[in-house]
């Protein structure tokens, strides 16, 4: 929905909103957000409201807090789990400083420099995502369990089942909040679901996910149960995966085509841009200790190759025509920063439309199933966080790409984080402790 700000502010006063719901993320894309009232709104406006920023990690420290926050009008949206009478409307902000200019930690204008650089050299980048989690039971004092809410395995029906009401009310309320689900299904673990969206442009899919996540929570809630995108809550069932479905636009048509028509050089060389760097944005991709354990087993990938149609690989090229032909990124889980990820993806791709990259030979094996010898030479997305972050730390394109305090507080406070884990004589207890109630 394409809204002004005049238009939001008719909009507040004749549907009996109450409060307006501003929000952001911090550079690890946890979203944050702050109420006002209506009477506010032409002021947040206008210059913004003002929060402190050395309480939100990694932005500020606290000699310089203040920051404000700006609503763009174009995200408005109703909150449709809250009370009818009442009203409260969410709007995603930019940041500002106090001088007006852009802060350099809001990612959501990192995913805008991308998306400019995209246009600039004549594309439209569309974005899809496919997101997976786990629902469970909570305990008597209301809070979450480790038991899973059902004992279902992939497509299956009610009543084995019994994730599917809470699925068909989170695509209702997504509907009536005008993003639109495509498909939903239970994937293959004890309580698992996935939902599909519908492509969009690169900022309003990421804007969505954020929005995706906090949904899923608030009806898994509402229906007394709890939703978490932890990569691999359990170590011998499948893990939850955010597979990213990228597509460029060229003059109206998309430059990817079906496998049977060819691709297009430059659909070649922006996959295998993604394919060059996709070590040095791993860290990104999957930030959690846990995100590594889902890596090499259960469809999700470990080799660094491509192929059509493949599951086994890491992206993999659907049978698909028209408006729906793309690449599918499959490495990626929902607990990344989506503007941090879609944006370091896009620049990758770019550089190798840029530098004329020549697309590798697919790898047309089942990689789960590959001898040794087969897989001889391939190489390997990093085996944890620490070779990761390491990775990252030394990769020229993620510092050309990242403001340099993003770079260095993402970098180094995700250092503390895996040396904690190691650290840790329990590490599932020490990823349950820090992960599960919050991802």
């Amino acid at each position: 929905m394409k809204t002004t700000m005049n238009e939001v502010l008719q909009f507040v006063g004749e549907n009996d909103v109450k409060f307006i719901r501003l929000a952001f993320c911090d550079i690890f894309g946890i979203q944050k957000n702050v109420s006002i009232m209506p009477g506010e709104l032409p002021r947040a406006f206008e210059s913004g409201i003002s929060f402190d920023a050395s309480a939100i990690r990694g932005f500020m420290n606290v000699e310089e807090s203040d920051l404000f926050l700006v609503p763009d009008p174009a995200t408005l949206s109703l909150l449709p789990w809250r009370p009818a009478q009442g009203r409260v409307v969410r709007l995603f902000c930019d940041i500002r400083r106090p001088d007006g200019e852009p802060f350099e930690g809001s990612t959501r204008d990192v995913l805008k420099a991308a998306i400019k650089r995209a246009a600039d050299l004549g594309y439209v980048c569309k974005v899809g995502a496919e997101c997976e989690f786990y629902l469970f039971e909570m305990d008597e004092h209301g809070s979450p369990t480790m038991i899973p809410h059902d004992r279902a395995g992939y497509f299956d029906l009610a009543p084995l089942d019994k994730g599917e009401n809470v699925r068909r009310e989170i695509c209702l309320t997504l509907e009536e909040m005008g993003i639109l689900p495509e498909s939903s299904h239970h994937e293959q673990g004890p309580g698992q679901n996935e939902i599909d969206f519908k492509y969009s442009d690169a900022l309003t899919a990421a804007d969505e996910l954020i929005t995706f996540r906090s949904v899923v929570k608030a009806i898994a809630a509402r229906n007394g149960l709890y939703a978490s995108f932890l990569p691999k809550p359990f170590p011998d069932r499948s893990g939850s995966g955010l597979h990213i479905n990228l597509s460029l636009q060229k003059n109206g048509l998309n430059i990817f085509r079906t496998p049977r028509d060819g691709h297009s050089g430059e659909a070649e060389s922006f996959l295998q841009g993604i394919l060059e760097r996709v070590g040095e944005v791993t860290a990104f991709l999957n930030p959690l200790t846990n995100s590594y354990a889902r890596f090499g087993s259960f469809e999700a990938p470990r080799y660094v190759t491509w192929s059509h149609q493949n599951r086994s690989q890491l992206i993999r090229v659907p049978a698909a025509s028209g408006e729906y032909s793309r690449l599918e990124l499959r490495s990626a889980d929902a607990s990344c920063n989506p503007y941090l990820a879609f944006a370091l993806l896009l620049h990758a791709g770019l550089d190798g439309i840029e530098e004329k990259r020549v697309l590798c030979e697919p790898k047309n094996l089942n990689l789960y199933e590959a001898s040794p010898r087969e897989l001889a030479g391939i190489s390997t997305l990093p085996a944890n966080l620490g070779e990761a972050l390491a990775e990252a730390k030394e990769s020229a394109f993620v510092k050309r790409i990242l403001p340099q305090k993003v770079f260095h507080q993402y970098i180094g406070q995700k250092e503390r984080e895996f040396a904690e884990y190691v650290a840790a004589p329990d590490k599932r207890e020490f990823e349950r402790e820090r992960y599960f109630e919050r991802i």
